[in-house]
């Protein structure tokens, strides 16, 4: 009903508003509507906090007895750091939930709208399905498939280059291009990088957004296989917690790094290499939802090729390099078209005197 898709709408504009704030929980809005009317509305807003069906039965109080509530994902029906949101809702006689998607956690999954009926109370699911599942895809993929969400962010030039012959890349892009991805840091459970980066310009790997919502660290995760990382390295001087992963499995020099304030992990895959996937598996289990990778063309083709990126977010300045200058990946093998890597465009838009570029990975050549 276009009533029912309105209300769902207005439910899924508040979520967003827990965009930088909500991890390792999904971003979640409510709505509560008794004949007609707006009685309660809510979101989730920091993890430990109440969830958005908590929030908008607080508004509403009595008037949540026989309406509807619109939320963007089910109900949670389980004890974790707040109660059941499921026994809330029939506690407070609504007579009517819509969710857009089912809880893809293990731990709910259907359970919670079962429960609701149970209760007697009518549900519906599925309503804005996909736009509520594109607001929380790294936790969705989190509880489906067991790993995070991967964004690699690149900028370039219109002809596809990302620094010059000698190395120099500051700045390709103009100053409304480097905030946005400042964006999408604040969103990420982590920022992740490699050594060969961390060497050559020495980020720090943060978040600096000017008037916006305080926003938790996210984690900085670094790859650097023989433990080269100084320790000075700027990122290890940041608020909040840096992961160095390695290949690296002496000890001695794992203290070092860990004297200068970083976790190490050790996860060799038998090449001198640190594993990605088993990388990927650990990072699912610590709750991390989403990661923005910042790497050089060879790290973000390794990755490429070890199918762990999701989505490419490209920003192409208005700027001829020359074609001596360096490439988006180092790929080597795609020696024929048939082994291209196929994409799927999602977006395009202007950021300023930039583009940006949203792509989905389609396929990748064995």
């Amino acid at each position: 009903m276009p009533h029912d898709s309105e209300m769902m709408r207005r439910a899924l504009r508040l979520a967003e508003r827990g965009l930088y704030t909500t991890d390792p929980n999904p971003r979640v809005g409510c709505v509560l509507v008794r004949d007609g009317v707006i009685v309660g509305e809510g979101w989730h807003a920091v993890a430990g906090g109440p969830h958005a069906e908590i929030v908008a039965l607080q508004q509403a109080g009595e008037q949540a007895r026989g309406a509807t509530a619109y939320v963007t994902l089910e109900p949670c029906c389980h004890h974790g750091k707040t109660p059941p949101c499921s026994e809330a809702l029939i506690a407070a006689g609504v007579a009517r939930v819509i969710a857009a998607m089912e809880d893809p956690n293990p731990l709910v999954a259907g359970q919670g709208l079962a429960q609701l009926r149970a209760a007697g109370i009518a549900t519906a699911s599925g309503l804005l399905a996909a736009q509520a599942e594109a607001l929380n895809p790294g936790f969705v993929q989190r509880m489906r498939l067991g790993r995070p969400y991967i964004r690699c962010k690149l900028a370039m030039s219109l002809d596809g280059r990302t620094a010059m012959a000698s190395g120099e890349s500051q700045w390709i892009t103009g100053p409304a291009a480097r905030e946005d991805v400042h964006r999408l840091r604040a969103r990420s459970s982590a920022i992740m990088s490699g050594i060969g980066t961390v060497l050559k310009d020495d980020p720090s790997l943060t978040v600096r957004l000017e008037g916006e919502v305080a926003v938790k660290p996210p984690l900085r995760i670094v790859l650097d296989p023989h433990l080269s990382t100084p320790e000075q390295a700027r990122f290890l001087q940041q608020p909040g917690e840096s992961l160095i992963v390695t290949a690296c499995t002496e000890e001695a020099v794992q203290q070092r790094l860990r004297q200068a304030g970083a976790e190490v992990l050790c996860l060799p895959n038998g090449h001198d290499a640190v594993d990605l996937v088993a990388l990927m598996r650990v990072l699912a289990e610590r709750g991390i939802n989403e990661i923005l990778m910042e790497t050089g063309a060879i790290l973000s083709g390794a990755l490429l090729h070890a199918g762990i990126i999701d989505e490419l977010i490209v920003y192409m300045a208005p700027k001829l390099m020359g074609d001596k200058a360096r490439g988006l990946f180092h790929t080597p093998g795609l020696d024929l078209l048939a082994d291209a890597v196929a994409l799927e465009i999602q977006d395009i838009r202007a950021v300023g005197d930039d583009w940006r570029i949203t792509a989905k990975i389609k396929e990748v050549a064995a």
